[in-house]
């Protein structure tokens, strides 16, 4: 499986387990000049943004959380921004980044205000 369909499948099984938690998907893959965001969705009035990470046995899933890298995250931000002006979204009051761990089937969701 090449690396652009593993990204989607992996993206596709946290847009369910973030639906199966109460969590409305109102972006996948969403992309501009600043960069892309893989995954945007609004829970309790917190609008989430989600990277998505496919994991190979090679890497300890607790070490994920650390792979946005400050630069990265600044990207995200930029990203963020540009979907905000361009896209009619409301119904939440704040913002968390978040990062999801994929390895096989199994996912870890780590949420940005633990």
């Amino acid at each position: 499986m090449d690396t652009r369909t593993k990204g989607v499948k992996c993206e596709s099984l946290v847009a369910d387990f973030l639906t199966s938690k109460g969590y409305k998907v109102i972006s996948r893959n969403y992309r501009c000049p600043m960069g892309e965001l893989d995954l945007i969705s609004v829970q309790d009035r917190i609008l989430c943004v989600t990277e998505v990470k496919s994991l190979t046995s090679r890497w300890q899933s607790d070490e994920i959380r650390f792979m946005v890298t400050p630069a990265k995250m600044a990207r995200m931000k930029k990203t963020l921004s540009h979907f905000l002006a361009n896209n009619d979204v409301s119904g939440f009051d704040s913002i968390r980044f978040d990062v999801a761990s994929v390895t096989g089937e199994m996912i870890k969701y780590y949420r940005g205000d633990e």
